[in-house]
């Protein structure tokens, strides 16, 4: 993975495949690392377990984070990701089915930086998955590490 690829955390593969299709129809042509549970992606992000010989610090562009993994949900992966100093200004996006007022204040208590329930009409959700890469991958300005 490079600075220009996106890490997804989502454990469902229908979605999954949705937004890489998504991705492809919004001509965003960039690599989606997918990764089922919280834990393999604190794993994938740490370099551990089954990812122990990647390289740490090529850190993704974007983390798109669903909220109801099995392991480790996501408020528990974006703590875990906020309170390392290796990860703190990764830009991670929230993309659930969860418009639960509870799931999108805790989020950004956690630190999240954007909160962006999945449209169920698959053409709302391909305009969705192009304003977020048109946003986070073209017009963000990124933090450049010191």
């Amino acid at each position: 993975m490079n600075q220009n690829d996106i890490l997804l955390i989502e454990d469902n593969p229908d979605d999954a495949e949705l937004t890489r299709i998504a991705f492809a129809q919004a001509g965003i042509d960039r690599q989606l690392v997918v990764v089922r549970d919280g834990a393999e992606a604190l794993d994938y992000l740490f370099a551990k377990g089954q990812y122990a010989g990647r390289d740490v610090r090529q850190l993704p562009a974007i983390v798109l984070l669903d909220l109801n993994l099995p392991k480790l949900d996501g408020r528990e992966v974006l703590q875990a990701i906020r309170g390392d100093e290796r990860t703190r200004s990764l830009p991670v996006v929230v993309l659930t089915t969860s418009d639960e007022p509870f799931d999108v204040e805790a989020t950004y208590a956690l630190g999240v930086n954007s909160y962006i329930r999945k449209p169920v009409d698959f053409e709302r959700f391909v305009d969705v998955v192009k304003q977020i890469g048109l946003y986070w991958l073209v017009l963000n300005q990124p933090r450049v590490a010191s």
